[in-house]
């Protein structure tokens, strides 16, 4: 192909998927929907102007490659360890129930061979993790229960993807199978990936580490795509996807000081070839076959839809998550993934989709994708209404000896970072508190650490009953599941109306549907860091702690109102702006050490150098107010300073010179 026509076709692509994208934004239509359209208006079974889908395809592997890239920097080593439980039972629970369904049905119902039906259950188990993933980041949802246990189980499919690949020959007959080839290998594929993994756990930070001193900004993204894009060609060239070998360079880098700064860096190259990944799979649908059985494309989608609910449902009840969780992760996987489509072509290649097998798969396929969006979106809902109608197993499960018997105490929901240090502080200050939890792991280690915990759904009214809602004083929610909070707030407020709620919440919008459901404070972090730098630009300017105090009471006032408003309000702000037009007051506090032992205020003459005056000195809790030029002072002393802001900065550097230099050796 010539390097004019490659160039149209890839203008066109873009053109296309913008124009498509920019209607799908005007009619609510979720990206992918708009993805796969385009590449179905465009592709050569649509108005034909692609013709090089090969090149296409090409593209759409890169983009693959980036996307597993970016989930490995994200999936460190450490926390696949922590995922692990979930990865193997409830990812090999979920996978093996689908392929036994599916290959059983293929092989009995419809008459295909055992090996071939077998290779249509594993294209069948795998579910979409780019989609997936994306749809729970929008939602903010990644950290939840539902949320982890969701990426555990596609870290799974995804890692099946090898010894997928490496068997798919075999069930064609075209190797000739036999133990004596299958385990030479898989052991040739187990091997070659321990020696990528040892070397480059070893290389890749050294490597990147290299790229991040040169200085350059550009430097990093580039070393991070050939880091990326090399370690896949190597994997690729023992036998194995791209997707692979990037997936794993990402799991490398995942520990690393820079892996935050890829991921930045690396995003839009991601976000671009992934888009043509989907516009790729929507070119390869035939319009024309699909239009001529609708009936049986739209019958077989929702087998697999309702059978991938089933099963991933299955999986993660075998981990012991309540019906709401269970619920949401079930639905959150019922789709067939990108994977599957890498895989249906090399089952087309080598025999496995004969006739019209890949064209009924790949369009059952695409349904299930385009009916994600929409199943995610009323997953809570539906969570929510069969949470009400199945009785939690969990719920009545014998809990602490002391639970149930608090009053006028605090209910924590969450045990992360939050729940651990708000845990902290109340046990330091002997106020009793009980912490709710949904991850049976954190409930452990909390037991060992003699934390008062209870296993539970706080979504459940006999969760929070066991709690002790009605007795309660304060119940703080500091978990990030913003749909759980929700109704969480909305049953505490029901069963304590004269319980104090305070939740956590990241984003500003949130603020009042939060309010609304009975929230009685909302922290909202993104306010609450503004805030912060407020204050502390407030204090380099000695602006008096009680203005600073004042300020930050009003800014956080009525749900953070002024600050979501559009221009703040002048007459609240005024005392900061006479605040900083006038003089103030500090305090200076000479170290033990300090150089001004025995000298006196007449000494220092702090207001001849600075123009900083000595209104009082505070020795032992003692104040002496107007002191004398000839006072001498002593270590511990405070230095009651007024003045203009720079006199009292000029003061404070003149005060720490005489620090620095009793510091410096003779």
């Amino acid at each position: 192909m010539s390097l004019d026509i490659f160039l149209s076709e890839v203008v066109v692509l873009l053109a296309s998927a913008v124009v498509v994208m920019l209607v799908s934004v005007r009619l609510h239509v979720p990206p992918i929907v708009a993805l796969l359209a385009t590449g179905v208006l465009i592709g050569p079974h649509g108005l034909g102007w692609i013709s090089s889908v090969r090149e296409v395809e090409l593209f759409a592997e890169v983009g693959v490659a980036l996307l597993l890239f970016t989930i490995g920097l994200e999936v460190s080593i450490d926390r696949l360890r922590k995922l692990r439980r979930a990865l193997l039972l409830g990812g090999s629970v979920q996978v093996s129930l689908t392929t036994v369904v599916v290959t059983g049905v293929a092989a009995v119902g419809l008459g295909l061979p055992w090996l071939h039906a077998l290779f249509i259950g594993w294209v069948v188990s795998l579910s979409s993790t780019a989609l997936v993933l994306k749809l729970l980041s929008d939602r903010r949802e990644t950290e939840t229960p539902h949320g982890q246990l969701a990426l555990a189980i596609l870290l799974f499919q995804d890692f099946l993807i090898v010894p997928m690949i490496v068997l798919t020959p075999f069930l064609a007959g075209t190797l000739g199978f036999s133990i004596g080839a299958f385990l030479g290998r898989l052991a040739g594929a187990v091997a070659a990936l321990a020696v990528v993994f040892l070397i480059g756990r070893r290389l890749l930070p050294r490597l990147l580490e290299v790229v991040v001193r040169s200085g350059a900004r550009e430097v990093l993204p580039l070393g991070a795509l050939a880091l990326c894009l090399g370690i896949g060609w190597l994997t690729h060239s023992f036998g194995f996807s791209l997707a692979i070998g990037s997936f794993l360079a990402g799991v490398l880098l995942a520990g690393s000081l820079y892996s935050h700064q890829v991921i930045a860096d690396i995003a839009p190259f991601r976000d671009l070839f992934s888009s043509i990944f989907f516009i790729s799979i929507g070119m390869l649908l035939d319009v024309g076959w699909v239009a001529a059985r609708p009936g049986t494309v739209i019958a077989v989608a929702a087998g697999m839809i309702a059978l991938k609910i089933v099963t991933a449902g299955a999986a993660v009840a075998v981990l012991g998550y309540p019906v709401r969780t269970v619920v949401l992760s079930a639905l959150a996987l019922a789709q067939v993934g990108e994977f599957s489509f890498v895989l249906m072509e090399v089952g087309l290649e080598n025999g496995l989709l004969i006739g019209g097998r890949f064209q009924l798969l790949l369009a059952a396929a695409v349904v299930t994708l385009l009916a994600t969006p929409v199943v995610v979106t009323v997953s809570h809902r539906l969570s929510a209404w069969l949470g009400g109608l199945v009785p939690s197993r969990r719920a009545t499960a014998t809990q602490q000896p002391t639970e149930g018997e608090e009053s006028d105490h605090v209910i924590i929901v969450g045990f992360g970072v939050g729940g651990r240090l708000l845990a902290r502080v109340l046990r330091e200050g002997g106020i009793p508190y009980i912490v709710v939890e949904l991850s049976g792991e954190l409930v452990r280690s909390g037991r060992r650490e003699d934390e008062p915990m209870l296993y539970g759904d706080t979504t459940r009214e006999e969760i929070l009953r066991r709690a002790g809602i009605e007795r309660a004083n304060v119940v703080a929610f500091a978990i990030s599941d913003i749909a759980a909070v929700l109704l969480g707030v909305r049953l505490a407020r029901r069963l304590a109306p004269g319980a104090q709620i305070i939740v956590r919440t990241r984003l500003v919008s949130e603020i009042e549907g939060l309010r609304a459901a009975g929230a009685d404070q909302v922290v909202a972090e993104e306010f609450e860091t503004a805030i912060e730098v407020f204050t502390r630009v407030l204090e380099r300017y000695h602006v008096p702690r009680n203005i600073v105090r004042a300020q930050t009471r009003v800014l956080r006032g009525e749900g953070y109102r002024m600050l979501r408003s559009s221009s703040l309000d002048r007459t609240v702000s005024q005392a900061v702006l006479d605040a900083l037009a006038a003089g103030t007051t500090d305090v200076y506090l000479l170290n033990s050490d300090t150089v001004v032992r025995g000298r006196s205020l007449r000494e220092l003459d702090l207001r001849q150098r600075t123009g900083a005056t000595v209104i009082a000195v505070v020795r032992d809790g003692l104040s002496q107010l107007n002191p004398e030029p000839d006072l001498s002072l002593e270590p511990g002393d405070s230095l009651v300073l007024v003045g203009s802001h720079q006199e009292i900065d000029g003061a404070f550097d003149l005060l720490a010179s005489f620090e620095e230099d009793l510091e410096r050796p003779e």
